[in-house]
This record gives structure tokens, sequence and C-alpha cells, in this order.
């Protein structure tokens, strides 16, 4: 395991565990878009767990590499998912947002597969 991998993975770790954060307390530049784009209110707290399930597994992944690669993978399938609800809600301007936290979690997967 290098170090580039370490901290790329906790870099990304704590970028989307203040995105769990950030859903979780209903930060307005948050919200905002997710009712724009009708995402039920009701999910709102199950996509901040999900979220913060994903930073924790890339963490636990520096211990048990399978269980990090899950959570990556996970967290690029949620991701991918934001970008379909913001293309769908035809917000284009906005595909850019899910894409700054997929973009280290796909990084911590690459340099974990390089080890």
């Amino acid at each position: 395991m290098s170090t580039a991998h370490i901290v790329v993975t906790v870099l990304a770790a704590a970028w989307v565990a203040f995105s769990a954060y950030a859903i979780l307390t209903r930060a307005q530049w948050v919200v905002e878009p997710l009712t724009e784009y009708r995402v039920p209110r009701s999910w709102w707290p199950w996509l901040g767990a999900a979220k913060a399930a994903g930073a924790a597994g890339l963490l636990a992944g520096l211990l048990v590499p399978a269980l990090g690669t899950l959570a990556g993978i996970a967290l690029i399938l949620y991701f991918t998912g934001a970008v379909i609800t913001i293309v769908r809600a035809r917000s284009y301007t906005h595909i850019p947002y899910p894409l700054l936290y997929l973009a280290p979690v796909a990084a911590t997967l690459a340099l974990a597969s390089a080890a």
C-alpha cells in the first residue's frame, strides 16, 4: 500500500463524509437542489447514511482491502445515480457536483488496484 493510496483514500473519505454531513444536517445548498430534482425528503436521511457508510468503508479498506473496494464501487454507483438524477431533472449545469465526489473515490480504487 503506497503513501499516495493512503492519502487519497483519507481525503476521499473525508470529502464524502462532508457530503454526508451536509445532507444529514440539511444544508441549504444541498436541500435546494434535492428539492429541484424532486428527490423525496424521506430519502434524504438514507442518502446521507449511504454516503457516511461509504466514507467509513473507504477508511476500513485501509485495513481490509476488500471492504474498501466494495465501498468504492458502491460510492461510484451512488454518485453515478446522482448524475442520472440531475440529467433527468434537466439541471445540466449541476452535473459537475457529484463528479467532484466521484473522482477521488475512483482515484482511490485506481490506486488500490495498482498496489
